[in-house]
């Protein structure tokens, strides 16, 4: 078993299990960029252990359509050609986003239903039922030659459902009395003592929220948290508020779950954006993306007033029904501040909950482990601190510590009949990708991004006789985002100017020489006298 992504990580969730010649992955998602990742849209993981095996990879099957889990998923496709199995709403909301950018023929998608099995060569995967945020979550049970690896998926046990469709709890204990050689558990919320509270308790909170409104109500939350989206246009049907839609893809996953029949739209509720002008403000609810503060999301855009469809009015209420995923909380506090500098009232934390964990607490943790009785524990889907806690729980529940891995991506679980133990790391490293969709930005853009931001850039211009191997006049040069001593940067063009008197004239005949020895006496100028570090860029003209 690799872990891809998602073992010591929240985010960008991909496991492979490989038996002999034979591999099935298990999710293909994406994460978000942290602060220091500048112009990054998206991190994914690194395929490279797939794209060396791609003859050997069975299958990718999806737990759930939620973008931790399956936005890597067109990158992927983009390199290797493999079956994609997953249940009808996630193909649904993937079939588009994958015409889009995969191309109408390069993927193979396959509906499964749960207690479906699929062969895999010699592996063989089951889903299961299972309760989350959004319809259709499947655990995944992986039959190998030494037992069952059962993949929880993100879960939680909500005993009242907003769909009615609870846990399938008896295929659980049966898998258990099977024989589960190895438990890969989601512990995001290994720190929670209790039960998480169900999903249907948001309704109430909703209707308090909505009932204190004075102006409109603008609730944001996941494009994918289908059931929060359905309650919300429910309560909003209740007050007697219209319903408009703010960003493409919440518009896309609304309607496509309609057509479906997994959202019940009330008639005469829905409205189009463009139409939210004609009514009262106290007759308005919109449902937005920008839950984790993306900057081109429709929430941000509005917060900053850049969103030409919709602006931030006095009175509006803004209700924040998401949980900040590690990293993206300074982004999601700019947004919040900047909305209330517009005269919004924001609410994020309320008596009555508007937001609940999709995610397991610790005596649902408990229950998955009684139920499936695993030979070896592994949690994933959280942090270190997160898989420390749940470490703490098993032992407290009598679990030997040596059966208990705290998994890492890129560093596989081997297992035989007899044991299991930690291989070699796999090629490994995190996958970047930029706005404009192409993946693959090294270390080396990043700092350079980083120092430009920081402390700008210099280019710097030598022109060399190509006859004489003699200087054209003094080094000149321009720079832009640079705060120092004037005097620090006029003298840079002496400084160059004295360094290159050294050189010889078949010496100023190596550009390469040249251009490395201009950068580096720029660098050294700049750092002495003014104690900065900007991008430099030597141009060196042979005339």
């Amino acid at each position: 078993m690799i872990p891809l992504g998602g073992a010591d990580e929240i985010g960008k969730n991909c496991n492979v299990v490989r038996q002999g010649d034979d591999i099935v992955v298990v999710d293909c998602g994406l994460s978000f960029p942290s602060e220091e990742m500048l112009g990054v849209d998206i991190v994914i993981p690194d395929f490279r252990y797939l794209l060396a095996n791609r003859d050997r990879v069975r299958g990718v099957f999806i737990t759930h359509a939620h973008e931790d889990h399956v936005g890597a998923l067109p990158y992927l496709l983009r390199e290797m050609q493999v079956p994609v199995y997953c249940s009808p709403l996630a193909a649904a909301l993937l079939r588009p986003k994958l015409e889009e950018r995969v191309g109408a023929k390069a993927f193979d998608l396959r509906i499964f239903n749960p207690g479906d099995i699929i062969e895999a060569g010699s592996l063989s995967v089951e889903p299961i039922r299972i309760t989350h945020s959004i319809p259709e979550t499947c655990a995944m049970a992986v039959r190998t030659a030494q037992g069952i690896v059962l993949f929880t998926a993100d879960f939680k046990f909500d005993f009242t459902p907003v769909d009615g469709k609870m846990a399938n709890i008896t295929r659980l204990g049966e898998l258990g009395r099977e024989g589960v050689i190895a438990l890969i558990s989601d512990c995001t919320n290994a720190e929670e003592p209790g039960w998480s509270l169900s999903e249907s308790v948001v309704k109430n909170g909703l209707r308090n929220a909505f009932a204190n409104a004075q102006g409109r109500v603008l609730l944001t939350t996941f494009a994918s948290n289908i059931h929060r989206m359905q309650q919300t246009i429910d309560v909003a049907a209740e007050m007697g508020r219209k319903v408009a839609i703010a960003g493409r893809r919440m518009e896309q996953t609304i309607e496509i779950c309609a057509k479906m029949g997994y959202m019940k739209l009330p008639p005469g509720v829905m409205i189009a954006l463009r139409d939210s002008t004609q009514y009262p403000a106290h007759q308005l609810a919109i449902l937005t993306t920008g839950t984790q503060g993306e900057p081109l999301s429709a929430l941000v855009q509005m917060s900053k007033g850049e969103y030409s469809r919709l602006q931030i009015q006095k009175g509006d209420t803004v209700l924040y029904s998401a949980r900040p995923i590690p990293g993206n909380e300074a982004s999601i506090w700019r947004t919040v501040n900047r909305l209330f500098r517009q005269g919004a009232t924001v609410l994020y934390q309320t008596p009555q909950p508007i937001h609940v964990s999709g995610h397991a607490h610790q005596e649902e943790l408990k229950m998955m482990i009684n139920l499936t009785r695993p030979f070896y524990l592994m949690p994933v889907h959280g942090e270190p601190r997160h898989q420390h806690q749940y470490r703490r729980m098993a032992l407290e529940m009598g679990h030997a510590e040596h059966r208990i891995f705290e998994m890492r991506d890129g560093v596989p679980v081997c297992m035989d009949e007899r044991s299991a133990w930690l291989g070699e790391p796999v090629e490994f490293g995190r996958v970047l990708v930029d706005r404009g969709g192409e993946p693959g930005i090294s270390d080396d853009v990043l700092r350079d991004r980083s120092n430009l931001s920081n402390d700008g850039f210099v280019a710097v211009t030598v022109v060399v006789d190509v006859d004489t191997g003699e200087l054209v006049g003094p080094p000149t040069f321009q720079h832009r985002g640079i705060h120092a001593k004037p005097e620090a940067i006029a003298g840079l063009s002496e400084f160059i100017a004295d360094g290159l008197s050294t050189f010889s004239r078949d010496d100023l005949k190596d550009v390469d020489r040249v251009r490395f020895d201009v950068a580096d006496l720029a660098k050294r100028h700049l750092h002495k006298k003014a104690g900065i570090r900007p991008v430099i860029v030597p141009i060196v003209v042979e005339v």
